[in-house]
């Protein structure tokens, strides 16, 4: 198989991690007013076929028992490449002994002419022992560039089941909706569309401003979910560059945690608006929900202390990695200051959403209904 030298670019890097998911929002909020939650899912099957589809996951996505054939084949091109590295070693190793026997080869020849004792048995010695390391070199070479082949024919013969899939696609995740009874007729989408934009726009809270600041913080953080869909492309294309052409990447990890890290920063407003930060709940979770409003007015000063310390922080950093334009220190020298402007935003994103829950907690004593 041939070696793999892409490295990725840094604008593609930046530009896909701002334009998939907003791709990804939309593709999927377009679906969902089309079917039904259970239905297999077109754009999903579409990622499985890319991500996973040289093992048939797309198939088997779409309870289609024929993706087992996609599964020898992979299986073959893993064990070919397994025989190609062996061989190529055994004819690296071969190759050296043959330099040395040349090179020894010369000498028994200078001792020879020099007329010394014992010179032309030494010679035959060589030479029987060059000709089989030859033979070893022949043979791993014939093996190597045998498994080359048979890796690529794997390959190829997969590339082609692909692309036969991608085709039909759309008709097998429809034959499969309405094996299910989960397709949802043509005639009845405007209705489900409709019904779908009248629940998203039904508000929240009485309060304009606290809706907006709890908009934001759902927005942002089913942005940043999307990166881990970016993950699975990232690491995908690294195990198989690494196993399967023998050429691992320089790029992949780094890209990787750098964007991990951005998606913790910015969904913390999404995790305090879904209640999903860590808390001790050994006596809060027994407390009225006016006690508990009471207490999370009480505790918010340490919220607010750590959301402003966040956010000082993060402008100093942002504006020292900026001020240098700041790059990593690895062969792929990433710029620093976007990931760093991610403190920033976060800490933006996290203290508004503080201020809406103060302002619901005291909208919910102040009420009548408060409990």
């Amino acid at each position: 198989m041939p070696d793999l030298s892409f490295v990725l670019p840094h604008w593609l890097y930046w530009s896909g991690v701002l334009i998939f998911p907003i791709v990804a929002m939309i593709l999927v909020r377009r679906y969902r007013r089309k079917t039904k939650s259970d239905a297999v899912n077109l754009p999903l099957a579409y990622m499985l076929w890319l991500t996973g589809g040289f093992v048939g996951l797309h198939r088997f996505y779409l309870r289609s028992w024929l993706g087992v054939f996609y599964l020898p084949l992979f299986i073959g091109i893993l064990f070919a490449n397994a025989d190609g590295r062996s061989s190529r070693e055994m004819r690296s190793l071969a190759d050296s002994d043959v330099m040395i026997l040349e090179f020894d080869l010369e000498r028994s020849q200078k001792a020879l002419d020099e007329g010394k004792e014992g010179a032309q048995d030494q010679l035959q010695a060589v030479l029987a022992k060059l000709q089989m390391a030859r033979e070893r070199f022949s043979e791993a070479d014939a093996s190597m560039i045998g498994s080359a082949k048979l890796a690529e024919n794997l390959a190829i013969v997969i590339a082609i089941l692909l692309l036969v899939d991608a085709m039909i696609l759309p008709r097998l995740t429809r034959l499969q909706n309405e094996r299910e009874k989960y397709y949802v007729p043509p005639n009845v989408e405007a209705s489900s569309g409709e019904s779908v934009a009248e629940n998203s726009s039904a508000p929240s809270s009485s309060l304009f401003v606290v809706d907006k600041i709890e908009w934001a913080s759902r927005v942002s953080g089913e942005f940043v979910a999307y990166w881990s869909v970016i993950a699975v492309f990232v690491y995908y294309y690294e195990v198989v560059a690494r196993y399967v052409f023998n050429s691992p990447t320089n790029w992949a990890h780094e890209a990787m945690f750098l964007m991990f890290g951005m998606q913790y920063l910015i969904s913390g407003a999404y995790a305090y608006l879904t209640d999903g930060h860590v808390r001790v709940d050994v006596f809060y979770a027994r407390l009225s929900v006016k006690r508990k409003a009471i207490t999370d007015l009480l505790t918010s000063v340490f919220f607010f202390i750590f959301a402003g310390t966040l956010l000082g922080t993060g402008y100093i950093f942002f504006s020292d990695s900026i001020g240098v334009w700041e790059v990593s220190f690895t062969e792929w020298a990433i710029q620093y200051w976007p990931v760093k402007a991610t403190i920033i935003l976060g800490a933006v994103l996290i203290l508004f959403q503080g201020i809406a829950k103060v302002t619901k907690d005291v909208q919910l004593l102040l009420s009548r209904n408060g409990g």
